[in-house]
């Protein structure tokens, strides 16, 4: 699977455990270290959609300001979220995988299997 994307921080454990998940199944990703590369509105839209999630679902709070800036809170819309994460990219939780059986924010890492 040559159209497989991994969103990877190298930083983090459960992120690398997932890139060697993908490896060890025959699987070499398109790796795109978000923390470099930055994220746009359309393509954090589009990435929630495809996992059916919200903003707050994957906003990260460990290790970030996501309190401090008030997006913890259940009433922050998720324009401001997105808005937030597309300035501080680490703001978003990590690795999301996209497949073409699906996409999935994989943590636990094991959870890139379910999209093999």
């Amino acid at each position: 699977m040559s159209d497989v994307i991994i969103y990877h921080n190298p930083n983090c454990g459960t992120s690398r455990n997932t890139l060697t998940l993908l490896r060890e199944n025959g699987v070499e990703p398109t790796v795109v270290e978000y923390l470099k590369a930055g994220w746009t509105r359309p393509q954090l839209e589009g990435l929630l959609q495809q996992i059916g999630k919200s903003a707050h679902d994957v906003l990260r709070v460990r290790g970030t300001q996501a309190h401090e800036l008030g997006l913890t809170d259940p009433n922050a819309s998720d324009a401001a979220l997105i808005a937030a994460m597309i300035l501080d990219p680490v703001l978003v939780e990590r690795p999301i995988v996209v497949t073409p059986k699906g996409a999935a924010l994989c943590r636990p890492a094991d959870l890139v299997l379910t999209l093999l």
